[in-house]
């Protein structure tokens, strides 16, 4: 028999003010986590600039609402949480994990709309790209210069696509390009995005390097060292039509491993951090994406490949106002030293206009 289950009532909303590190998040759970890393009422009291009283009303107000334990209100013994609310603070590292693209998307798409409506001087650079953990800071040092950039998380055909529809001014994706063998002609990377970029009429604006691999519990305590050893473990996938997708089927079959021989080929989760939550939480024993996610999750990382990560722009566009503050912004010692921050990242040749032709293996 079933267990029946409540149902949670959320709201949501947002506020008309600089944002903070998180845009979702919530004081309960903020609260719960200092109290498990301090280990005492106490100490939490005073890392959260609160009384000892006012503290332990506040939790204990809690437990009533929620109806279950929050702590083990032992005598003389360190605060510890329930297992519930270790459950629950499990519980948000997930949401926020596999939320925070779509966050940032309807943050982005509120601001689009509110700073339109505040100044209509600021020019506007849209854009679909596929996910990466650098990109939103990258949006914050445009809007320092008087650019707005409308960005949205998709896959990165998706993204192409959009461009296509003209939905959006640039299209975000990435490409293997230090390793030919696996960006050759018939491969398949070439089949995915040959037949979707344009010769002649559009150019490659450089974003970034990035780092992908394979995401293992901390300590890597399954001794997981190649693609070869996911076959005795439980895997997370990456979704059809995503540009690491293509990247990790491309690497199966240069290695002849049938992806249908892994536990867990078949579940996907939507972007690098969803995947490092699903390993951390111990959902799957690993992953494949990008080394930041894994730092952020405290994982373990195999770096497997390097990648560029590069905007697309038709080439009638990339002398406009948007293309050029966008071109300015990447170049600029602000985003060097913001993929210098991350993990797996590095700023070589950013800003840089490349062609079709002269960079993708298959044209040349």
């Amino acid at each position: 028999m079933t267990p029946s289950t409540a149902v949670i009532p959320v709201s949501l909303g947002y506020t008309l003010e600089k944002p903070g590190e998180n845009l979702l998040g919530n004081p309960f759970f903020s609260v719960l986590a200092v109290v498990q890393r301090a280990g005492s009422i106490a100490a939490a009291a005073r890392e959260l600039g609160w009384s000892y009283r006012h503290l332990w009303g506040y939790l204990k107000k809690r437990e009533q609402e929620l109806g279950r334990a929050l702590l083990h209100w032992d005598r003389g013994r360190a605060a510890r949480l329930t297992e519930f609310a270790e459950k629950l603070l499990w519980a948000e590292s997930r949401i926020l994990a596999r939320l925070a693209p779509q966050i940032e998307n309807l943050a982005a798409g509120i601001s689009r709309e509110l700073t339109i409506a505040f100044d209509d001087t600021i020019p506007v650079a849209s854009c679909a790209a596929s996910h990466d953990m650098a990109l939103p800071e990258l949006r914050r040092l445009c809007a320092d210069q008087a650019l707005l950039l409308d960005l949205r998380f998709e896959g990165s055909l998706d993204s192409l696509e959009s461009l296509r529809q003209g939905r959006c001014r640039f299209a975000g994706i990435h490409l293997p390009l230090d390793q030919p063998d696996l960006a050759r002609r018939g491969s398949l990377i070439h089949r995915a995005f040959g037949n979707r970029l344009r010769l002649g009429r559009e150019k490659l604006i450089r974003v970034s390097r990035r780092t992908q691999g394979l995401m293992v519990r901390a300590g890597n305590p399954l001794a997981i060292r190649a693609l070869e050893d996911l076959a005795r473990v439980r895997f997370v996938n990456r979704p059809i039509g995503t540009g690491t997708r293509a990247l990790f089927d491309e690497l199966l079959r240069v290695k002849g491993i049938d992806g249908h021989t892994i536990a867990g080929y078949d579940h996907d989760e939507n972007n690098h951090l969803s995947v490092a939550a699903a390993v951390a939480s111990g959902h799957a024993d690993a992953g494949f994406g990008l080394a930041a996610a894994a730092a952020a999750q405290g994982l373990d990382f195999i770096e497997t490949v390097r990648e560029d990560y590069f905007f697309v722009c038709p080439a009638d566009f990339i002398d406009s106002m948007p293309a050029h503050r966008l071109r300015e912004t990447l170049s600029s010692p602000q985003w060097h030293a913001v993929l210098e921050g991350l993990p797996g990242y590095d700023a070589d040749g950013a800003g840089e206009v490349v062609s079709l032709r002269r960079t993708l293996p298959w044209y040349r």
